[in-house]
């Protein structure tokens, strides 16, 4: 589940109320990287049983202690395990920066697709025209390291992607065997901005008057893509739309608002509310450009967090038929602190709720206006098909 995410760069800590909070993290993680050594340090005072737990494990353990940071990192993930809170979790450095490229729209890389041969090696697959192709990767190429890292069959494809990314105009080294000697071959690339556009959209195969727009994210540029996808369907003719918000797990709190504007007249969007503080409202200041479209939205169980927001507020004011099945009912919102070493933690901080209508209710989230069940596999989509009826008013 992506969530949504109020981002909090690191400058910004001591004007949140979470301060308390990642600070007893930074020094639990002081803690463990090293100071558990020292009795007299303040840590050991508050947390007295780790710290025995720790000096019993070094002494008398038939293995070494793990290294920082994985010592680190397994505390803070028991941590946040044990705050019990399912959506308040840390996420290692490799893991972080992909969700953050995911939710920018872009990144620096070299336009190569990760694959596995029959014996579970990583090979490279370069896109057309992209840095990686140009600069002499093959289709097939297995990839045995990339800068200092070695790569092997059990090395993580998040590590992987992640040591491939970096900063545009940057360059990479890449060590790849190519068959069928697999004979080692160092290539440098200069890294470009590639994008990961998070909608897709398309005319209906059977009903070509209804444009399609698949929201797979939440991201910076989602509202820009799907301004984008109306106008290129509305010139080939689309007369109807369909918001396709299946299996769409959130996001961005702030772009889910502004998507929701897009389609609004008038009226809140959201109330939110942080611990301790007043409650706070999102209203839409005017008519946004796609207020007067044909519209439906479709939710499944999957849909979440800030595409529940844009579901929602779309339903409470009346705007468009919400068509599916129930969706996840996910109503908090997740602040994300970028830590030093690259890693993230996100907390839990705040909850929302859409004037006028119940959400979640009894554990469950958005109810459709029209319930269709999904298809099976290889069958033609219901949804759409309720989607057409609806707008078209054809079986």
């Amino acid at each position: 589940m992506v969530g949504t995410y109020t981002r909090i760069p690191m400058n910004s800590f001591k004007n949140t109320f979470a301060f308390t909070f990642v600070a007893t993290l930074c020094i639990t993680a002081a803690f463990s990287a090293g100071y558990l050594a020292n009795a007299a340090h303040p840590a050991s005072a508050d947390l007295p049983v780790l710290h025995e737990a720790y000096n019993i494990l070094r002494d008398n353990g038939l293995k070494p202690i793990p290294t920082a940071p994985s010592l680190e990192y397994g505390m803070i993930h028991g941590m946040t395990d044990s705050y019990g809170d399912p959506f308040t979790r840390f996420v290692e450095p490799p893991q972080h920066e992909l969700e953050t490229n995911s939710l920018q729209g872009k990144f620096g890389g070299i336009g190569v697709r990760l694959g596995n041969d029959t014996q579970g090696n990583y090979v490279l697959y370069p896109f057309p025209d992209g840095p990686a192709i140009k600069a002499g990767v093959q289709e097939g190429d297995r990839l045995l390291g990339v800068d200092d890292l070695v790569v092997a069959s059990d090395t993580p494809v998040d590590t992987i992607s992640a040591a491939i990314r970096g900063p545009v105009g940057d360059r990479v080294n890449l060590k790849v065997g190519r068959p069928p000697d697999y004979a080692p071959i160092e290539i440098k690339i200069k890294r470009e901005e590639i994008s990961l556009p998070t909608v897709t959209w398309h005319l209906d195969a059977g009903e070509p008057r209804l444009g399609v727009i698949e929201v797979n994210l939440i991201g910076e540029t989602t509202p820009g893509e799907i301004r984008r996808a109306i106008e290129n369907l509305q010139v080939r003719g689309a007369a109807a739309f369909a918001l396709d918000l299946r299996n769409n797990g959130g996001g961005l709190l702030k772009e889910g608002i502004n998507i929701a504007r897009l389609f609004l007249r008038d009226g809140t969007v959201i109330f939110q509310e942080y611990r301790g503080q007043k409650t706070e409202s999102y209203s839409v200041e005017k008519a946004g450009p796609l207020a007067g479209i044909s519209l439906v939205v479709l939710v499944n169980e999957n849909t979440a967090s800030a595409a529940e927001i844009i579901a929602g507020s779309i339903q409470a004011h009346g705007r468009a038929k919400l068509i599916g099945a129930t969706t996840y009912g996910k109503n908090t919102i997740q602040m994300v602190f970028d830590l030093q070493d690259g890693s993230s933690l996100h907390v839990t901080a705040a909850h929302w709720w859409i004037p006028n209508l119940e959400f979640p209710k009894d554990g469950h989230g958005l109810t459709p206006d029209l319930p269709v069940a999904a298809s099976e596999p290889g069958k033609p989509d219901p949804v759409i098909a309720a989607a057409i009826q609806e707008l078209m008013g054809m079986p």
